[in-house]
């Protein structure tokens, strides 16, 4: 059967790209010890390094409270519960990240706002 231009181009493309296989392979391999040999010298030049361990011990608390009053969420439609519950994800993460620390507190956590917080984020029981 005669081959139309297009099909012995189809070919011969996929036959290039069959004999390169072994090279991209040996390609990435090397990109990845690369990466790894950079992060190494990375750690060993930067001893005190960036990680949350070593950054929570330097941490100053702030004499600051937060409070967030939930008592209202009764008052609210579902999707603003939902970015109650976003925001307050938030401020907890961001606090603590932060140098200075403030100390958190939730009031009248209950209704839609712990239910829905029970369903998408169970982990918030832990929260210190």
């Amino acid at each position: 059967e005669p081959m139309s231009k297009r099909q012995r181009k189809k070919l011969l493309k996929q036959k290039q790209w069959e004999e390169q296989k072994d090279l991209r392979r040996q390609k990435r391999k090397e990109k990845r010890q690369k990466r790894k040999l950079e992060r190494q010298s990375k750690l060993d030049t930067n001893n005190e390094g960036n990680d949350r361990k070593r950054m929570r011990r330097e941490v100053v608390p702030s004499t600051l409270r937060l409070i967030v009053d939930c008592s209202f969420d009764d008052l609210m439609v579902l999707k603003d519960v939902k970015k109650l519950h976003k925001q307050i994800q938030r401020c907890y993460a961001e606090n603590r990240k932060a140098f200075h620390p403030v100390q958190f507190y939730l009031t009248s956590h209950g209704g839609q706002l712990k239910s829905n917080m029970n369903e998408n984020d169970k982990g918030w029981v832990n929260w210190k």
